[in-house]
């Protein structure tokens, strides 16, 4: 059966594709074998710039087609390497085997011994898989979040001075004002991103147990702990661990995760709020002609974008959850239990990915219904005793909050009457009375 997006297993490259299929870039297998070509190629080419001893009469003019063989990788290469490995029953191996073969095409034989010198599988992987992830962080996923805080800040900014009922612990509480309660996510989402800015994408390089062992035994006069600084650090831009075992410690990498799931928090709180201010009835949503929101019930419109990103972010972060938690423990150098779990890193970014673009489709949908909203600001007068009881506390008043409270918790509904009818008994002075007047849960906002 070809694969296609009815036959996928998961709905990622399924019913899903079209919101996720920019991360095939890197993290599909042809990107990850495309990465780790691109780590051998560029490594050979370090070792040239050495040069070493074996290397020095390397043709300089080669090294466009040595690029080339990443730059112009195609499915049909990715194809190669995994009938390779079908062979070789090795991932990386496999990598190494194909450029050689490139190297006999373009006669540089007597230089291909060269590939993959004195390195071990992770020091590809671990280069190769934050490097992609990197670029998806960078190209993908923050031009996303991006395109979630213009959003938001533009429905903050359109709907700053509409007052509405706050509610705490779902009872009305101190009014606010809409788009201060928008602009709430904006700050927090911004918080988190100042902070994962500074966490590095770390990388492992430097032999088969960390020590540069096989380079350190064939050429002891290079300084290969210089050498792989400026490979990785420099060119690769990555951070170079310095004291590993033969994998990197995934420390860094768990610190990611948890700044992911933390973004995705919020992002599934801000879903939860939404959902919860269409089902009071304070937003509509504008439905296309043809669709429908309940096969049942004609008249449903239901909030399904906010839904299916609270669905996403919990998938991804179980995931993130797991890679933070299993990663940075390993068996002495190594076990392979990290390999397998890397190889869904693109996994809940994905669903990260639906998560975003379902939210941002959800919040274009919203139509206010500022009618509702200030019909319940008006059934909810009692909330204006708050700011009643605080004048009469600066006043000296005796037992303000007492007062208010007998007033505000009978089980007649508290009206603006109720309201009027009360400063009129209270033993303060006209100004104050007229201080108090002016209050009204649309004006009491705070600032």
């Amino acid at each position: 059966m070809i694969l296609t997006s009815l036959s996928a297993i998961s709905p990622v490259d399924g019913r899903y594709n079209k919101a996720t299929r920019e991360l095939s870039a890197y993290f599909s297998e042809a990107a990850l074998i495309r990465y780790r070509v691109f780590i051998e190629v560029e490594y050979f080419i370090k070792l040239c710039s050495i040069p070493l001893p074996p290397l020095n009469d390397f043709p300089a003019n080669k090294f466009v087609a040595l690029k080339a063989i990443y730059e112009n990788f195609t499915e049909a290469d990715a194809q190669r390497v995994k009938d390779i490995e079908s062979i070789t029953n090795h991932d990386v191996k496999a990598v190494e085997y194909f450029i050689k073969e490139v190297f006999d095409k373009l006669d540089l034989h007597a230089y291909k011994e060269f590939i993959h010198f004195g390195l071990t599988s992770q020091d590809i992987n671990n280069t190769a898989i934050p490097y992609s992830l990197k670029l998806a962080v960078e190209q993908s996923y923050l031009p996303a979040v991006d395109e979630l805080l213009t959003k938001l800040r533009e429905l903050a900014s359109t709907w700053e001075n509409i007052p509405m009922l706050a509610h705490t612990h779902g009872q009305a509480a101190s009014p606010t004002r809409l788009g201060k309660e928008i602009y709430v996510f904006v700050e927090r989402i911004e918080a988190q991103l100042a902070q994962f800015k500074y966490i590095p994408f770390s990388a492992k390089f430097g032999g088969a147990t960390g020590n540069f062992n096989a380079h350190h035994v064939a050429y002891p006069e290079i300084d290969w702990k210089q050498f792989a600084d400026n490979f990785v650090n420099d060119e690769l831009k990555l951070n170079r661990s310095q004291y590993t075992t033969q994998i990197e410690h995934y420390d860094n990498f768990a610190a990611q995760c948890d700044f992911f799931k933390r973004i995705n928090n919020i992002i599934l709180d801000l879903n939860r709020d939404m959902w919860m201010y269409i089902m009071m009835n304070y937003f509509g949503q504008k439905i296309k002609a043809g669709e429908i929101g309940s096969s049942a019930m004609p008249h449903k419109v239901n909030p399904i974008d906010f839904e299916n990103s609270e669905g996403n972010v919990g998938i991804a972060n179980a995931l993130f959850e797991h890679f933070a938690a299993k990663l940075p423990v390993s068996r002495l150098q190594r076990d392979l239990t990290d390999s397998t779990v890397l190889r869904n890193v693109g996994v809940p970014i994905a669903h990260t990915l639906i998560a975003i673009k379902s939210t941002l489709k959800g919040l274009s949908k919203l139509l206010l219904n500022q009618s509702v909203i200030e019909k319940h600001l008006n059934e909810n007068w009692a909330v204006a005793a708050e700011a009643i009881q605080t004048i009469l506390r600066r006043e000296g008043y005796p037992n303000p909050y007492e007062a208010l409270k007998e007033l505000t918790r009978t089980n007649e509904k508290v009206s603006a009457n109720t309201i009027s009818d009360f400063v009129e008994t209270l033993n303060v002075s006209e100004s104050v009375k007229e201080e108090i007047r002016k209050i009204s849960p649309q004006s009491y906002v705070g600032i």
